[in-house]
């Protein structure tokens, strides 16, 4: 019998079965009646889903991508940029902002620990940058930031806010509006339950306007360009047609269950994983909170390998989770729970994790993950 395979990364995300049989429906022309149909569909739900009034824009590309455009949108050569950093997420950004030639200035924390929205008013009022790049979910460490008073940080200075939402947008609350960001960029192979392939930003009037007059060149980027050819229900450029029409899908399954449901079901399953993995007697590497509920990070008892593990997970069990960044990738493990995922996934995993650590001379109570991750599941709040 073919081994059964899991996929419990934050990104790529498992699939609902609706969603594939999308996928695998017949190819349609991009300029065709059908794909506008359709098209004019997604964004609409989008702006449910990023709950905003804004422009959203839409990039075949990945979540990097849309970031990318952020930059090249929304400053000229040599201008400051203000960039958070809290894990491997924001020093990308630092490094791209660079790339372009922007003078970045750097707000680095420690990995693990949250962004302040004081230091980040600080850090505008002495270097004048008006842009602001910040991660929500920052999937290295699993530390979700207070966006919302961040984002305001940036509104009193008069900043524009650039979130990365990737892994956060349709997973944890993100008020788009409502908090007063600016830029929300997002793909969809995170919570939105889409394969790898499209990637979003949705632009307050205040962006649009900042990017009318920024000098950096760009095409395929170009913000005007994309506004252009949406407004006439078509795209710049050839979209990924099957993963619009597939992302049309669960758009609507998680429109269906509704937005807060699905924040709760998030919470609950982040709850389980943190219970298991302590009951194991495992240290949490993420926060130990309900903050947590786009991944947890666990470190392996002393001795035994994170790499390893993972390994053994994949290949005797079908689990494929994530491993660590920098320099402890040789002890943490990272187990995704967004989008298209149950508790009995998590119970899954955590039972070959168990099994896995016995095997490599770790003590383990056997059994213990698993009724610790139900119990903390069906808690009350």
């Amino acid at each position: 019998m073919p081994q059964k395979r899991y996929l419990l990364t934050p990104g790529p995300t498992p699939v609902p079965p609706e969603v594939l049989a999308a996928l695998a429906e017949p190819v349609i022309h991009h300029r065709s009646p059908d794909f506008k149909t359709v098209f004019l569909e997604v964004l609409e739900r989008l702006h449910e889903v990023f709950r905003t009034e804004n422009e959203i824009l839409v990039f075949t590309a990945s979540g990097t991508g849309a970031f990318e455009s952020a930059f090249a949108n929304l400053l000229s050569p040599g201008e400051k940029a203000l960039v958070v950093s809290h894990g491997e997420f924001g020093t990308r950004w630092q490094k791209l902002g660079a790339a372009y030639g922007a003078d970045v200035v750097p707000l680095t924390y420690e990995w693990g620990e949250t962004p302040r929205p004081e230091d980040v008013s600080r850090e505008l009022a002495a270097s004048g940058a008006k842009v602001a790049f910040i991660v929500h979910s920052e999937t290295s460490t699993g530390v979700v930031s207070d966006i919302r008073s961040l984002a305001a940080a940036c509104n009193e200075a008069g900043a524009i806010s650039v979130v990365d939402a990737i892994s956060s947008l349709g997973a944890v609350p993100l008020e788009t509006d409502p908090w007063g960001i600016d830029v929300v960029v997002t793909g969809s192979q995170k919570a939105l339950m889409t394969p790898p392939g499209l990637a979003f930003a949705s632009l307050s009037e205040r962006a649009l306007e900042r990017a009318a007059s920024s000098t950096l060149p760009r095409f395929y980027w170009d913000w005007t360009r994309l506004r252009g050819a949406q407004e006439k229900g078509s795209t710049a450029f050839t979209p990924a047609t099957s993963i619009v029409v597939a992302l049309n899908k669960a758009l609507e399954l998680i429109l269906e269950e509704g937005l807060e449901t699905v924040y709760a079901r998030h919470v609950r399953i982040g709850r389980a994983c943190r219970a298991g993995a302590k009951a194991m007697g495992l240290e949490l590497y993420s926060p130990d909170d309900d903050t947590a509920a786009v991944l947890t990070g666990i470190l392996t008892p002393p001795g035994i390998d994170a790499v390893e593990l993972r390994l053994a997970l994949r290949d005797r069990h079908g689990f494929t989770i994530a491993g660590g960044h920098g320099d402890i990738v040789d002890r943490l493990f990272r187990i995704g729970h967004i989008g298209y995922v149950d508790v009995f996934d998590i119970v899954a995993v955590l039972g070959a994790v168990e099994l896995e650590l016995v095997e490599m001379g770790a003590t383990v109570e056997r059994g213990a993950a698993g009724s610790a991750a139900l119990a903390a599941f069906e808690a009350e709040d």
